[in-house]
Parts: structure tokens; C-alpha cells; sequence
């Protein structure tokens, strides 16, 4: 459950300087990396306020990048963003097992779709 609201805190409260940007955050027991990849946010919204997550007690890492890389483990496309009507694509990587959490809240409170690359 920690994952899940760590996850959701780096998608509400983040900065970006490209379309899409990968973040990683580290803590005790605690390895997170997802990239947002922007869909239809405003690019000045998207630069000021999409990639830099403030998450006390943890070392984060952010690099912009033109679109996600490969290897996630799913993605949830075409998500809404919480109480705003842009979209962007989230893609997950590291633990798999991770996507029990994540695909029902893709589907649900963020109206993606759920993939599996």
C-alpha cells in the first residue's frame, strides 16, 4: 500500500522539462521507477508541475527523456490525471506483482487502460 501511495503522490506532484519523464525513487525497502509520458497536458503546465515529486525521506531521481523506455511491466494509458481533464500514459517498472494494485486504479479512479507491453 506503500508503493501504491508513493506511486500516486509522484504522479500528482511532479515537474518536467520533455514530453515524458522517468522517475525513481528510493527508501528503506522502497524502489519505485515510473515514467509519465504526456499526452495532452499543456507543455508549461507539464514543465511546472509534472516530475518532481516531493517525497520526504526519499532519495529521488528524475531524468526527461522524448518517451518512455521500454521495459515496464504495464501501463496505464490514457489516464487521467485526478480532478483535471488531461491525460498522460504511465509506465511501471520493477515489481510485477505490483500491477494486482495498479491495473484497478488504472482502470477505475484514473479511466486508463490497462497494457501489458
Amino acid at each position: 500500500m506503500r508503493l501504491i501511495g508513493c506511486l500516486l503522490l509522484a504522479l500528482t506532484s511532479n515537474q518536467a522539462l520533455a514530453q515524458a519523464c522517468v522517475v525513481h525513487s528510493q527508501a528503506e525497502r522502497l524502489d519505485v521507477k515510473v515514467c509519465q509520458q504526456n499526452r495532452n497536458i499543456p507543455q508549461k503546465l507539464f514543465a511546472d508541475g509534472f516530475c518532481q515529486p516531493n517525497l520526504a525521506g526519499q532519495k529521488v531521481e528524475v531524468q526527461y527523456v522524448d518517451q518512455c523506455p521500454g521495459g515496464a511491466f504495464g501501463i496505464c494509458s490514457n489516464a487521467q490525471v485526478a480532478n483535471m481533464p488531461y491525460r498522460q500514459d504511465i509506465h511501471y517498472y520493477g515489481v510485477a506483482t505490483d500491477a494486482a494494485y495498479l491495473q484497478p486504479f488504472c482502470e477505475g479512479k484514473s479511466q486508463g487502460n490497462w497494457l501489458k507491453p
